[in-house]
Order: C-alpha cells, then sequence, then structure tokens
C-alpha cells in the first residue's frame, strides 16, 4: 500500500522557518519524482519543488519561482523521506502543503503525472 505522510508544518513568524518531512512506503522511492505541491484558501494547487528520480532525472530539483532561493528540497533514498527546508517565510506562503510521487522520474510541476499523493500539513506563516 502506498502512502505518503507529510509532517513538520505549524505557525511561524514572518522571517522565520519550517522543515517538512514527506515519509513515503510501498513503491520504489528512488525511481520516483517527489514533489511538493501547496493549496492556499480559494487557489489552485501549485508546484513549488520538485526532486527527480532514477527512472528521469539525476536527482536534480526544481523550484517556482516566488521560492527560488528560500526552499530546498532533498531526497533521502535511505530513509525513503523528501524534506522542503523553508527559509525566509512569508505571509504568502500560508498554505496547504502536499507532497506526491511521480513514475516518470522527472521534475515536472504538472498536478496530473504525479499517482501519489499525500495528505497535506498546514503551513501559516503569520505575526
Amino acid at each position: 500500500q502506498v502512502q505518503l505522510v507529510e509532517s513538520g508544518g505549524g505557525l511561524v513568524q514572518p522571517g522565520g522557518s519550517l522543515r517538512l518531512s514527506c515519509a513515503t512506503s510501498g513503491f520504489i522511492f528512488d525511481f520516483y519524482a517527489v514533489g511538493w505541491f501547496r493549496q492556499a484558501p480559494g487557489r489552485e494547487r501549485e508546484g513549488v519543488a520538485c526532486i527527480s528520480g532514477t527512472s528521469g532525472g539525476d536527482g536534480s530539483a526544481w523550484y517556482a519561482g516566488p521560492v527560488r532561493g528560500r526552499f530546498t528540497i532533498t531526497k533521502d533514498n535511505t530513509n525513503d523521506t523528501v524534506i522542503l527546508q523553508m527559509n525566509s517565510l512569508k505571509p504568502e506562503d500560508t498554505a496547504v502543503y502536499y507532497c506526491a510521487a511521480n513514475p516518470y522520474g522527472r521534475t515536472t510541476a504538472h498536478r496530473s503525472d504525479y499517482d501519489y499523493w499525500g495528505q497535506g500539513t498546514q503551513v501559516t506563516v503569520s505575526s
């Protein structure tokens, strides 16, 4: 059974940091690419960052423009976990954050490319 479980969300002040984790099981982790998406109230779910898998890449990462330079995605193939380190957080980063896995292995922000999704974790940036 495939599972993706996010953790690490919470309330943080502007300028602060959070570290999100996505623990996975039930699929060949190093083969898949894993991405983080977010959805704010009233908005569509959007891609934030993605890291490629061995089926379609070399571990390279992609970042959406608004988070580039502030967020870092890493893949721990030993523990089948993906980390999203978020620094210099802004109120506009407030959203539910989801991790997802795609079998193509390449970095992509297209939701339709992803087969498996977690339940999400809330991130709120507010003073």
